[in-house]
């Protein structure tokens, strides 16, 4: 697969509007009708400018799930091996805002890609994750978030999706309700080169918000983080 054609794609073109839009549209009104697809705080969402959005990762679903919270396209990293598939499927990826990651190592493309999206006051979505993570609490995130957040001064809205994981049982796709959530957006400190130390804290402090909105929605978490959330909650 030709990488770097795709981060191209993604830098210089962007959305395809005759493909996203309707694709929105039908995902929506399949989710809101056969899986009673609920969003909350979906005015946490910055109408325009930069933004990253930090969200747990459960199903391939989710992106098409947070994607219909927000009211202008959403850029996401998907993994490389989706873009290998079948030219149909990787142009189809492209035009609904994908751009290739590679898992399990440091891939400066994808965060060079992110930058730049974000430099034109793009919105994008981070799994700090990694991958998807099921069943059971969320799973540990790396520091990517935090140093993408760090590097860009790009507000960070922590999104949890619950319900997707319970949708697709093997080849069959079964109704179960699926629910989302946007806490309000976190702010950091602009830096030109954020190191490991910062974005591991910035990180975690991004997925403190993530596991809060997954709470709320009622998932599991670690006992040593239900403390914290039931402190936030009560504040």
């Amino acid at each position: 697969m030709d990488a770097a054609r795709h981060h191209q794609r993604a830098r210089d073109r962007g959305v395809n509007p005759f493909v996203y839009w309707p694709a929105r549209s039908l995902v929506q009104a399949v989710f809101l009708v056969v899986f009673r697809m609920s969003r909350l705080g979906r005015g946490n969402i910055p109408p325009r400018g930069p933004a990253i959005l930090a969200a747990n990762h459960r199903s391939f679903l989710d992106p098409f799930v947070i994607g219909t919270m927000s009211r202008r396209p959403l850029y996401y990293v998907a993994k490389r091996e989706l873009f290998e598939l079948h030219p149909v499927i990787s142009w189809l990826l492209g035009a609904l805002g994908a751009f290739p990651v590679d898992r399990g190592r440091g891939d400066r493309d994808t965060i060079e890609t992110a930058r730049q999206l974000l430099a034109r006051g793009e919105m994008v979505l981070i799994f700090p994750e990694g991958t998807r993570t099921r069943p059971g609490p969320l799973g540990h995130p790396k520091r990517g978030v935090g140093r993408l957040a760090l590097e860009t001064g790009a507000p960070v809205v922590p999104v949890a999706v619950f319900g997707t994981e319970a949708i697709r049982r093997g080849w069959r796709i079964r109704p179960h309700r699926v629910r989302a959530r946007a806490g309000r957006p976190l702010r950091f400190p602009r830096v030109q080169e954020a190191t490991p130390a910062a974005a591991g804290i910035v990180t975690d402090r991004v997925w403190a918000c993530v596991q809060l909105q997954w709470a709320w929605l009622g998932g599991a978490v670690e006992p040593a983080v239900e403390t914290t959330l039931e402190a936030a909650r009560a504040a």
